[in-house]
C-alpha cells in the first residue's frame, strides 16, 4: 500500500534530528494539510508534543496546536500539557481555549504556585487577562516572559476568583483626534496617511493592555513639560498635541534597524544619551543645544533644528552614532516632509 503524503510527513517529522529541517517539515505539514486534514495534523502534533525527541520543538508545537484547534477540542491533551514543565507555558492557552471558564481554577492555581517557573506564572496571569478581559496585564509587556515577579497582580486575580470569575470590560482604544478621519492641511494629511499605515500593523498584532503603533491625543501635563523645555515649531507642536506617537515603530529598510518615532510622553526622556547624561545629571558636551531628537533608527538620531524655524516648521538632521563625533547631515527640509517620508516608508 502506498504511503500518503501526510503519513510520509508524519514519519519524517518523528525521524528528523536537525532542528532547522524539523521546522521546515512542521511548516509544510501545517501549510499543506492544516485545513484539509486538520484533525489528523493535530493528532500528529500532539503525539510529537508527548513523545518527540526534540524537546524544544515539543513546546513550540503546543503553540501551533493552539492556533490550529477549535474551541472545546483536545481537552484531555491540554489538561495533561499544563502539568508538564516543558509544555505548560503554551499549554495554558490551549487549556483555556479547550475548556473555557472551566479552566479558570486550574490556571489560577498555576499562577499562584511558587513551584512554577516565573514565566509560567506570568503567562497564566496574562492569558487569564486576555480571556476574561480583566486588567491584570494593564501597562505590562505584551510578552509575559518579560514580567518581573512583582508584576504579577495575584491579589487581583484572587479577588476575581472570589467574585466568581466575572468578565471584565477590556481596554478601550486610545483616544485619537477627529482630523485623522477628515484631514485637510498638509500636516493632517501626512498624519492620516501614517495612521493608515499604523492601523494595518495593529491588525497584525495589538494588545490594548499596552497599545502600540497609535497616534493619540497628548496629555496636557506632557505638553506643559515640553513647552517649559523648548519652543517647538508650530507644526511639530501641533503634531504632538493631536497625533502623539504611542510606541510607534516603523519597520522599513529606509531606516537602520527600523524607526522609533517619539511621542509627547517620552520626548524629554529620549534626549538622554544625546543631549543629557541622566547618570551624571550633566549636559553632554558636543551636542548641538538647538537640536531636539524626535526619532531614532538603531540609536541614530533624527533631530529638529530649533535654530532654523521658518513658517512654523524646521528642518530635520541626522547622524550616525558611535563615530566618535557627531557629523550631522540634513535629512528633510521640514518636519512635515519627514512625516510624509515616514508614512510612505516601505
Amino acid at each position: 500500500m502506498a504511503i500518503t503524503p501526510l503519513a510520509a510527513l508524519h514519519r519524517k517529522l518523528f525521524d528528523e534530528t536537525d532542528g532547522s529541517k524539523f521546522a521546515t517539515l512542521k511548516d509544510r505539514l501545517i501549510r499543506k494539510h492544516g485545513e484539509t486534514d486538520r484533525l489528523a495534523v493535530l493528532d500528529i502534533l500532539s503525539a510529537y508534543a508527548r513523545d518527540g525527541q526534540l524537546l524544544h520543538w515539543r513546546s513550540s508545537l503546543v503553540n501551533s496546536m493552539v492556533q490550529l484547534m477549535q474551541p472545546q477540542e483536545l481537552q484531555e491533551f491540554f489538561s495533561w500539557a499544563v502539568t508538564m514543565p516543558e509544555l505548560a507555558y503554551w499549554g495554558i492557552d490551549g487549556l483555556l481555549k479547550s475548556r473555557g471558564k472551566d479552566a479558570y481554577d486550574t490556571v489560577v492555581a498555576l499562577a499562584m504556585s511558587d513551584s512554577q517557573p516565573q514565566q509560567v506564572r506570568a503567562k497564566a496571569v496574562k492569558s487569564l487577562a486576555v480571556v476574561s478581559r480583566q486588567p491584570f496585564d494593564a501597562g505590562l509587556s505584551q510578552d509575559p516572559g518579560h514580567w518581573k515577579p512583582e508584576s504579577l497582580r495575584l491579589a487581583d486575580v484572587l479577588a476575581w476568583q472570589r467574585a466568581g470569575y466575572p468578565d471584565g470590560a477590556g481596554f478601550a482604544p486610545p483616544a485619537t483626534h477627529a482630523s485623522l478621519d477628515d484631514p485637510r492641511t498638509p500636516l493632517e494629511k501626512a498624519a492620516a496617511k501614517l495612521e493608515k499605515k499604523l492601523a494595518a500593523e495593529r491588525k497584525k498584532d495589538q494588545d490594548l493592555a499596552r497599545p502600540s503603533n497609535w497616534l493619540v491625543i497628548a496629555s496636557e501635563a506632557d505638553l506643559a513639560a515640553i513647552d517649559e523645555r523648548w519652543t517647538l515649531p508650530e507644526q511639530y507642536r501641533r503634531f504632538l498635541a493631536r497625533y502623539s506617537p504611542l510606541r510607534v515603530y516603523i519597520d522599513s529598510k529606509r531606516y537602520f534597524q527600523g524607526l522609533n518615532l517619539y511621542g509627547a510622553a517620552e520626548l524629554i526622556k529620549k534626549q538622554h544619551g544625546y543631549a543629557y547624561n541622566p547618570v551624571d545629571q550633566e549636559i553632554i558636551a558636543g551636542w548641538p543645544v538647538h537640536y531636539v531628537v524626535i526619532a531614532d533608527a538603531g540609536a541614530d538620531p533624527y533631530c529638529l533644528d530649533l535654530s532654523a524655524i521658518a513658517d512654523g516648521d524646521a528642518p530635520i538632521y541626522t547622524a550616525e552614532h558611535g563615530a566618535g563625533a557627531w557629523r550631522f547631515e540634513r535629512h528633510a527640509d521640514s518636519f512635515v516632509d519627514f512625516l510624509k517620508e515616514i508614512a510612505k516608508a516601505g
